[in-house]
Formats: C-alpha cells, structure tokens, sequence
C-alpha cells in the first residue's frame, strides 16, 4: 500500500513550495510603505489566489495542475500547452541560479575562497541531488520538504526577532511618523509587485500532490488556507524585522537574507553567520525539491496528452514517476552553470549571467496568467461538476476575485520584461529580458505548432 502524507506534512509542504526565506529583504527597500504593499497584495492577489486554487485543485484533481485546469477550460486550444511549457521552461533557469549561489553561501559559512572549479562541482552536485530526489515520490522526500519549512519560518522568525531586540536596545532606526507608511505609486515602488507576486506563487504544486494524500478534496483547501495564513504573517514578521533594524537606505535590493542579518548583527563571519548561511541553503534543496516534483508532474501528464516533447513522458516502471522530466531539468540546468562558469571567465564584470535568470520571473508570471479566465470559464460552464470546495461569492465578487490578480500579474511582467524607459542604463538592464522572453515564446509556439502537424 502506498504511503500517504498526513495534513501537517501537507500544510508544511504548502509553506515549503511558497514561503521564500529570503523574500522580505529585497520588499524592505520601500521602507515603511513596504506593510502597504504586503497587506495589499495578500488581499488583492494571496487570497483569492489560494481561493481559486483550492477550488480548483479539488474539483479537477490530478497530476497536471495548472496546465489540467486551463486544458479543462479552453479545450482544443494551445492555451494549456503554451501554459505548460512557460511554467516547465522558468524551472531549469530557476534552479541554475540557485545552484549558483551554493558555493557563495559555502564561503560565507567558512570563510575562505572558492576557485572556479571546485565552485562549478557544487552546483552541478546541487542539481544532481535535486533530480535524484525528484524521481520518488513526495511520501519519500516529505520530510525533507518538513525540515526546510520549518527552517524557513525559523529563519524569518530570527530576522523578525533580531528586529524587535534592536528595538528594544536602540529604538527605531527609521522615521515612524504615518506618512512614511503610505505607499508611493512611482515606478520604483510599482516595479516590486513581481518580486512580492513571485513570492506568493506555487499553492497549485501541492494539489499536484493528491495521489498522495488520503482525502485531497478536504486536506487541500485546509492546507492552503492554514498554510496562507502562516506564511502571510511570517512576510510580515520579517519585513517588520528588517524595517526597524535597518535603515531604509542601507537596505540593497539585490541582497537577501544573510546581508540583513549581517547587517542586523554587526558580525560579516563567525559561527552565527555561518550557520544561518548553511540552514539558508538548506532552504535552496527544498525550494528545488517541492517544485520539482510539482512541474515534473504538470510537463508529464502535458506530455502524455500531446501538448509537451515526448521526453516528458518517460516514466520510472518502479514508482511511475516522471524521470524524463527530471532528468532533462537537470541537465539544462548543468549545462546553464556550465555556461556560467565560461561567461565569468570571459566577461568578469558581465551581468548577462544574471539578466538571463529574470527570465524564469517573466516565464513563471506568465505561466499563470490563463488560470484565473480559466476559473471563471469553468464555473460558468461547467456548473454541475461537484466541487468540494467552492469559491464564495456571487458573479461579480467572483470576477473580481479573478480579474485583480490577473491584472497584477500583466504589470508585474510588464515591470519585468518591457522597458520603460529609453535612457541607456535602461535597455542594457531590460532589453536582454525583453528579447530573450520574445525567444522563448517564439520556441514554444513552434514546439507546439510541429506537435500539432505530429497529431495530423
């Protein structure tokens, strides 16, 4: 008999796939005016978000996801495949770039200087682990989703923590008068709704999981919404944190959770540094893990129904997993680092490496946009299903419910990929995005032009 995971393995799971440990630090850039733009978008975009999921995770159950439910409501058209191909694409690249800030972390916890070499051998070992992993099942590997997720909250309990001591000891670093926690509309401010979306993503994974659970039409939405609700309020905490013992202007917007704790502490090295640093990369193989196992899931059953390469269809005949998809994740991602290693001993001062990385931002948003149309597509014309779980609300409170997260989601890309500006800083900056998106759209739809000649 298959092993099944329990409703706490899935609530942790939830918080695994979701919560990004290092998430709060890059928002905090905003200053106070960051808790606006948090509480906005749990209302505007996490809750009815989850909604929607947990209503269609339930109702259209399986290994698909995403992509199932879009196919479910647009059938006969490339919107499930152009949907799935997005959300697969954006993996790999993730993946890479998290493989490459392995040896960094590896430094910062042991003080010393990583060569070229020994650095490329750790995140090819990173991916290797990743896609080893991701061919068992999530009953297999649940406990590590558990562990991570617990190490996450902890890490943002610490930064919310070290926030509230720094307090305590000194006060405030930054001006608390009202003014400062009302929000501005500039572009800067607008331009980190994608970082905060991004961070907010993934609930869909975990309903990919129902073959593994023992009642998904119950343990889904409970996992979601308990979940939700965490993982709301430990943004929050670690924002909180960050904003009272940082000043606003010290705040980089490139750095993540370790820079903030460096700051915090006033220490650059030393066993608490180190430590934090390991647990961080802890975080980085459950990230992997739990989302590997849910696009595995989603490029397969697309596969299997026409609308992914026939290499996503491969199965392992000992636990029917999907290792075609597994194993091709790994090796683009190897080859991506690989890449890497040749532009940085090319180009030292080149960006390129991490513009190429926005792209996974811009593909994944993508990949979600058709969802929300999808939702109210099938509510309306398919109303006699059973649905365990049913998204209160009328017709227009349910339009809406769709309507305003798909609309943040079309700006959260046009901030990503279009530039918005002509001035030079700009386009060196944007333009690769722009171009490489362009790309990758343009491969997919001949991909899915060639599969449809295939079926003729």
């Amino acid at each position: 008999m298959q092993k099944k995971i329990k409703l706490t393995d899935i609530i942790l799971s939830v918080i695994c796939v979701v919560f990004v440990a290092e998430a709060a630090a890059p928002v905090a850039v905003l200053g106070n005016s960051q808790f606006f733009w948090w509480l906005f978008m749990i209302v505007a975009f996490l809750l009815p978000y989850g909604l929607i999921s947990s209503g269609l995770g339930t109702t259209y159950q399986g290994d698909g996801g995403l992509y199932d439910w879009i196919s479910s409501a647009y059938p006969g058209t490339r919107w499930g495949a152009r949907a799935a191909w997005w959300y697969w694409l954006n993996f790999p690249l993730w993946m890479s770039s998290l493989a490459v800030l392995v040896p960094d972390l590896i430094e910062v916890a042991f003080g010393f200087e990583l060569g070229i070499g020994l650095s490329l051998a750790l995140q090819l070992g990173f991916i290797l682990i990743v896609t080893i992993i991701a061919c068992y099942p999530v009953c297999d590997s649940v406990i590590i989703l558990n562990i991570c997720a617990v190490i996450k909250v902890g890490l943002a309990l610490l930064v919310g923590g070290m926030g509230i001591y720094f307090i305590i000891q000194n006060g405030f670093v930054n001006d608390m008068s009202f003014a400062t926690f009302l929000p501005s509309f500039d572009l800067d401010s607008l331009s980190f709704i994608s970082v905060i979306i991004f961070n907010m993503l993934g609930f869909e994974v975990v309903c990919t999981f129902s073959e593994d659970m023992d009642d998904p039409k119950k343990q889904i939405p409970q996992a979601i919404v308990i979940g939700g609700l965490v993982i709301a309020g430990v943004y929050l905490l670690g924002g909180f944190g960050i904003g009272a013992g940082i000043p606003a202007e010290e705040v980089d917007a490139a750095a993540g959770l370790i820079e903030a704790v460096v700051l915090m502490s006033g220490q650059e090295g030393g066993i608490f540094i180190g430590a934090v640093a390991l647990l961080f990369m802890v975080t980085l193989f459950g990230n992997m893990i739990s989302w590997s196992l849910g696009v595995n899931n989603t490029a397969c059953y697309a596969a299997e129904n026409g609308d992914m390469p026939a290499v996503f269809t491969k199965r392992w005949a000992k636990n029917d997993m999907p290792i075609g998809s597994a194993i091709v994740n790994g090796v683009v991602a190897a080859v991506i680092c690989v890449l890497g290693v040749i532009m940085t001993i090319v180009a030292p001062d080149s960006e390129l490496f991490w513009t190429f990385f926005a792209l996974n931002l811009v593909l994944f948003l993508m990949s979600y946009l058709p969802i929300f149309p999808a939702f109210l597509k099938l509510r309306k014309e398919d109303p006699n299903t059973e649905r365990p779980f049913k998204v209160p609300g009328g017709p227009a409170m349910l339009k809406l419910m769709a309507w305003v997260p798909f609309v943040l989601i079309v700006i959260s890309v046009l901030f990503c990929a279009v530039p918005l500006s002509l001035d030079s800083e700009s386009l060196i900056d944007v333009l690769p995005i722009t171009i490489g998106a362009i790309i990758c759209i343009a491969l997919g739809e001949a991909l899915i032009i060639g599969r449809e000649k295939n079926k003729k």
